[in-house]
């Protein structure tokens, strides 16, 4: 007796031959001549390309060849609204950093700056493989909101909230000083209008973008906040000496035990950076399990010698979720592929030791771990079947991915965002061939230099530009 054949199924899209597929999935499967399949957004099959083509028929089918496919990248910090600042904040510590060009910078962007730096930090994130991002939040969220969500990308979006004019680290510009209350009223009225639209591609959170510049009040008010809508709350902590310091003088505590005496440290709060960490913190972080965001390019570029002190492995081997974030283009490079290897390098390189954060941790880290961080890893930070099917096409013919023994070694060690081809999310191509498919790509990059002009002749240039050569 022979077996009949199994029904043929539909889909709407089949990638087949796939070269390499790295999965990220339960059983961290990487896949030789792969192939997956997309139904209603959704992943329906993942697995050999044979066993697909047996089974599945799509009335859109890709020939993959020499491609390595990812889930789609998530990086869990970036600023949209300083992606017009590359080159204004070099050779700065952090007090430079922040108080005399990073604040005046956003301080000076206008509704409509921040709509085209916000589009045109979706479009470089999705040109390097990125999906999904969460925004710490500025002073015009709702042009962040619009101009991403119409490209296509997913968004964690948020308020900026500050409510302490002065710390010892400077003094904010005036534009954004407000009150406690102010800040909790505008990100609560930010939670009524967006929650629960945008089918699924808008998530928000609370965020108090920096602890010396924030009450006890604001931070629990925003907690109180975050639970009565089930959202994140969001900080920066622990990302140089100087704020570490400031928190120690200030409060008599480090910045992570400031939280935990505040009662607001727990698994649905993101700490992007933590780096500077006293030992009972470490504790701490173990025991509330935040999720950590890693930016190595902020603290490489800003010589905030986090990477050095910082104990991401550590805490990773010990149960906390860390995830990584490429935090601003006034560092340079927005590339999650770059992130992950210097994630991966740099930690070898401080510890002396190359075992430690292996490739295949820097790629959870910028996937399932992103994911998590954000609420959302039921639903993304993998390519597995009930999934919704977000996904990157690497072009693996170039020579940074040649030879290709090990995909998993090329995507950390070799290659770069620049070799993505193709970017879908929710089954849907947002990029094809390096182009935005929802808006007019080249519009936008001529918006781009029309707004950074504006932005210049606003700005005291000659006191931002810190190169050593003459620049006119």
């Amino acid at each position: 007796m022979t077996t009949p054949p199994a029904a043929i199924q539909t889909c709407d899209l089949l990638v087949v031959h796939i070269e390499w597929l790295i999965s990220v999935d339960a059983e961290r499967r990487v896949i030789s001549d792969a192939a997956l399949a997309v139904k209603d957004g959704l992943f329906v099959a993942v697995g050999k390309t044979a066993d697909l083509l047996a089974s599945w028929q799509a009335a859109r089918v890709i020939q993959a060849r020499g491609s390595v496919v990812t889930p789609g990248l998530i990086d869990n910090h970036l600023h949209a609204s300083f992606q017009l600042s590359r080159g204004l904040a070099d050779e700065a510590n952090a007090q430079q950093f922040l108080f005399e060009h990073m604040y005046p910078y956003e301080a000076a962007n206008t509704r409509e700056d921040v709509q085209v730096s916000s589009a045109f930090a979706a479009l470089e994130l999705m040109r390097h493989g990125v999906t999904c991002f969460t925004d710490p939040g500025n002073y015009h969220p709702d042009a962040t909101i619009s101009s991403v969500l119409a490209t296509g990308m997913r968004l964690v979006a948020a308020c900026s909230c500050f409510d302490k004019t002065k710390s010892v680290m400077g003094l904010l510009p005036a534009s954004m000083i407000e009150s406690t209350g102010a800040c909790i009223e505008k990100t609560e009225a930010l939670f009524e209008r967006y929650l629960g639209h945008h089918h699924g591609r808008l998530t928000l959170s609370a965020s108090f973008r920096g602890m010396n510049n924030a009450s006890d009040e604001l931070i629990t008010g925003l907690k109180d906040l975050a639970n009565k809508y089930q959202v994140k709350l969001q900080t920066h902590a622990c990302f140089s000496y100087q704020t570490h310091d400031a928190s120690v003088g200030a409060y008599g505590k480090p910045e992570i035990e400031r939280l935990e005496s505040l009662g607001v440290l727990d698994e649905n709060m993101i700490l992007v950076h933590s780096g500077w960490l006293e030992p009972q913190e470490m504790a701490l972080l173990v025991k509330r399990k935040p999720t950590l965001v890693c930016s190595p390019s902020s603290s490489l570029h800003n010589g905030y010698g986090y990477m050095a002190a910082g104990k991401h492995p550590e805490l990773m081997a010990m149960g906390v979720n860390v995830s990584l974030g490429s935090d601003h283009a006034s560092s340079g490079v927005v590339d999650m592929v770059q992130e992950m290897r210097m994630a991966a390098c740099m930690y070898k390189e401080v510890r002396m030791n190359p075992r430690v954060m292996p490739p295949e941790h820097a790629i959870e880290m910028a996937t399932l771990n992103g994911a998590r961080g954000v609420g959302l890893a039921h639903r993304i930070g993998s390519i597995e079947v009930g999934k919704e099917a977000d996904f990157v096409v690497f072009d693996a013919t170039q020579p940074e991915w040649q030879p290709m023994y090990n995909p998993v070694s090329n995507l950390i060690y070799s290659a770069t965002g620049s070799s993505v081809k193709d970017v879908f999310i929710a089954g849907e191509q947002v990029l094809r061939d390096g182009k935005l498919t929802r808006i007019d790509h080249d519009a936008l990059m001529r918006q781009v230099g029309e707004v950074a002009q504006r932005i210049a002749a606003r700005l005291d240039m000659k006191k931002l530009l810190k190169g050593l050569w003459p620049v006119s």
